[in-house]
């Protein structure tokens, strides 16, 4: 059995299901569940051909690359300085959104154990533990990563099969599929399937293996197409669109986290989905910030030229974390502003 390919594709499987799928049943509830079964066909199609062709372009260079040297090499320096804006905008947009959304959700979980701290504290106590874990490099969120794959997972699909004999027909039927062109919608939905940007750290880790590659891009890819056509069943099916709980008010809060779940608890009047939903939620911010923050360490390493050892790791740890935590103390309930 290849360990690393199956951490490879499970690396893609919680970069892409995270903190966005959390977000795709809140953005695209005015599509209704069959607009937004099309509109994940359509994204999941582009996304997986745009990740293939980052693969190729980063296997004409040598193997620690990432964006920076890749645009270098071949659309020049201003398509180089293109690249770099863009690419750190997203990432930062990202894990702004999953610092935002997993700090409230860990302001919960600790204030239910009897440690009541400021909303700021929290942001920066999820930013330190979690943000040392990709400090410790590759390996290290790789274990952490299956760890909390498994536990994912579990949640994950005993959620699933506990919501769906709650599922309304009349739900479902909610929403009006011309709503497809929703900038909101379409933004939200093709972030759910960002996960490209790792492709060069995960060349890393296979050493270069082309075949690996491929099976791990294709497999990482499918299964979270698979699970969010779930999700939205489920999450559309049983909450409103409409209502003081529906997902129209979940969508308005400036906590869509946790509003979710307090939704799903009290639609389904199930503590125990209480319990799955919070645990699920919570994982899935975490399995994203994770394969993010390891992107945007790799990419700075790549720009800067500088490998993550000593104290260039802390220097290329703080450029990564600083910024959107930064943001996330001054801007509350950027969760799906970011995503967008």
């Amino acid at each position: 059995m290849d360990f690393k390919l199956i951490g490879s594709i499970l690396l893609i499987i919680g970069t892409t299901i995270g903190a966005g799928m959390l977000a795709l049943p809140i953005a695209t509830a005015h599509l209704g569940f069959y607009g937004s079964l099309i509109l994940l066909f359509v994204c999941w199609m582009i996304m997986t051909a745009g990740a293939f062709l980052l693969l190729e372009v980063n296997l004409w260079v040598p193997t620690n690359s990432n964006l920076n040297t890749m645009a270098r090499q071949t659309i020049g320096p201003l398509g180089q300085i293109i690249s770099w804006l863009s690419f750190l905008l997203l990432l930062y947009s990202l894990l702004s959104a999953y610092i935002g959304g997993g700090s409230v959700l860990f302001h919960d979980l600790i204030a239910k154990i009897g440690i009541d701290v400021y909303q700021s504290v929290a942001s920066i106590l999820f930013t330190l533990l979690f943000g040392s874990v990709v400090f410790m490099g590759m390996s290290s969120v790789d274990y952490v990563n299956r760890g909390l794959m498994f536990i994912k997972f579990s949640a994950y699909f005993l959620l699933i099969f506990l919501l769906f004999a709650a599922v309304s027909k009349v739900n479902l039927a909610a929403g009006d599929i011309k709503n497809v062109t929703s900038t909101t919608a379409i933004m939200v939905t093709i972030t759910s399937f960002g996960y490209a940007a790792i492709v060069p750290s995960v060349r890393i880790y296979l050493q270069g293996d082309v075949k690996k590659l491929k099976q791990a891009i294709m497999i990482g890819s499918l299964i979270p197409l698979v699970c969010y056509i779930a999700w939205d069943f489920a999450i559309m099916g049983v909450l409103p669109l409409k209502g003081e709980h529906g997902l129209d008010a979940v969508f308005a809060s400036s906590r869509s986290t946790s509003e979710l779940v307090q939704a799903l608890t009290i639609a389904a009047s199930s503590s125990t989905i209480a319990l799955l939903a919070r645990l699920f939620t919570s994982i899935c911010v975490l399995t994203s910030f994770l394969g993010v923050a390891l992107c945007l360490c790799d990419f700075w390493a790549d720009a800067l030229q500088i490998e993550k050892k000593g104290l260039n790791n802390l220097f290329i740890s703080c450029l990564t974390f600083s910024p959107p935590l930064v943001v996330v103390l001054f801007v509350p309930g950027i969760f799906v502003k970011a995503l967008e």
